[in-house]
């Protein structure tokens, strides 16, 4: 199963487009995914990075150089409690931050405070900071610090006084709250992608393979004897292919008529000068007896050259006129059975579709070799019949005489080997059979007949369905 599913052009190309396309759907997803966790990163910290702009703004000292606000932050969740944004101003100790200086909060603070890094920080400038808030919050803060400058003082003389460090803080959860339902959705997004894109590919590799399916039918009905030709409009890859292949048709088909026409040729030059013989030597039996063993010495290797034909694409035989023809022949040939029964040949009911895979000569061949061998050998009765079994023809006879020993059935069809010499025959028939079966790829079997004497099963090829 797997070494099929394997030799699949089909199931190939699907594969491949299969690894390709989730490939580039899970590249393009963590792309997109990062991108977009780059891009709200961005934007949540410009708006921090705006908000501590803004407490700067508002900032400016009271008269005991203490800071205050000059006006309200704006946002209503600067009041809330644990909102998420948070702000705070702490004083400074020259470049450090006084202990438990915390001086002014936002009230989403309630009664917590930022805990940020001790480090030196020129003023002016701002600092990123990871760090843990109100409830076990994860947060991102800036910081920037400040000192006052009073206004009064002469440009020269103006010396830096009390210093504030500014902290903005806002809730991370936001920003992954945003990454994540982004991913969510481009994850949906994508798959829904995926699937049109399978789609879309399934349809293509049907469409473009439905050539392969349409020189298939072609061969088929070739083969099947429809037509004697690759016949159709393929694509111009395949078309190469099909030109060759009706190439291969036409020549084998005149190899073969060559073949027969020098058959025939054989035999209208060879039988002619036997019948004379014949009749000059009617007086001499073994003169009669040579010309009777060339006779069929010719028929056999005619046979043969027949059989060249064997497996050409489109041949096929109706069975049922060729065993009832040959029934009837037998009928009058064994007619005269001086000492012996009259001798009953039957055909049993077959199937009028029953058809064989070659030429009619081959069929009335075999079957009539076995056919005669049964009339010979039989007390009353003969029995012909055949059925389809498996995708191949099997033609039985069987005969009520003698039979064979086991022994016997394999010795027989030795070329030349007669099971009674008191029978008369060249001990060609069977051999014969064998051969030109052989040439079909079918075969010939012998077992016990159910009328008690010998069963011939023939088994041939049949046309495809």
């Amino acid at each position: 199963m797997m070494r099929t599913w394997m030799r699949s052009l089909r199931w190939r190309l699907l594969s491949v487009t299969l690894v390709a396309v989730s490939l580039s759907l899970l590249g393009a997803g963590f792309l997109l995914s990062n991108l977009f966790r780059t891009h709200v990163t961005v934007q949540f910290e410009g708006q921090l990075k705006r908000r501590l702009d803004q407490l700067t703004a508002v900032l400016e000292p009271d008269t005991a150089e203490r800071p205050r606000l000059k006006a309200a932050m704006g946002d209503p969740r600067w009041d809330a409690p644990y909102s998420g944004l948070y702000w705070q101003i702490e004083a400074l100790e020259g470049a450090h931050v006084a202990t438990g200086r915390v001086v002014l909060r936002s009230r989403s603070l309630w009664d917590d405070a930022l805990g940020l890094p001790q480090e030196p920080l020129p003023a002016g400038e701002l600092r990123r900071h990871l760090i843990a808030g109100p409830n076990g919050q994860a947060l991102l803060a800036f910081e920037r610090r400040v000192w006052f400058v009073p206004p009064e003082a002469e440009q020269a003389q103006r010396v830096p006084g009390q210093g504030w460090r500014l902290v903005v803080a806002g809730d991370r959860a936001e920003l992954e709250a945003a990454v994540a339902g982004f991913a969510q959705q481009l994850a949906l997004f994508l798959a829904v992608l995926g699937v049109a894109l399978l789609a879309v590919v399934w349809a293509q590799v049907t469409l473009g393979l439905r050539p392969l399916r349409k020189l298939q039918t072609a061969v088929q009905a070739v083969r099947q004897g429809q037509v004697p030709r690759l016949s159709g409009d393929f694509p111009a890859e395949i078309d190469p292919l099909v030109q060759d292949f009706n190439q291969v048709l036409d020549q084998n088909q005149q190899v073969v008529k060559r073949a027969r026409q020098m058959a025939g040729n054989l035999a209208h030059a060879i039988k002619t000068p036997l019948a004379v013989i014949s009749s000059l030597a009617a007086q001499q039996e073994p003169i009669q007896e040579q010309v009777r063993t060339i006779r069929h010495q010719v028929d056999w290797h005619l046979g043969r050259a027949r059989a060249a034909g064997a497996g050409v694409a489109g041949l096929r035989t109706e069975v049922a006129p060729v065993l009832s023809g040959l029934a009837r022949v037998m009928r009058r040939v064994h007619a005269q059975r001086p000492g012996r029964s009259v001798l009953t040949v039957e055909v049993a009911p077959m199937a009028d579709a029953l058809q064989f895979a070659g030429e009619s000569q081959d069929l009335q061949e075999m079957a009539g070799n076995l056919l005669d061998n049964a009339c010979k050998w039989a007390h009353s009765r003969v029995l012909l019949s055949a059925r389809l079994e498996q995708g191949r023809l099997h033609i039985v006879v069987e005969d009520d005489g003698p039979g064979l020993s086991e022994t016997e059935r394999d010795q027989v069809f030795g070329r030349g080997v007669r099971a009674d010499e008191r029978v008369p025959g060249t001990g060609l028939g069977l051999d014969i059979t064998r051969e030109l079966a052989g040439l079909y790829h079918g075969e010939v079997k012998l077992g016990v007949a159910r009328l008690g004497g010998l069963q011939a099963e023939l088994l041939l090829p049949a046309p495809a369905a």
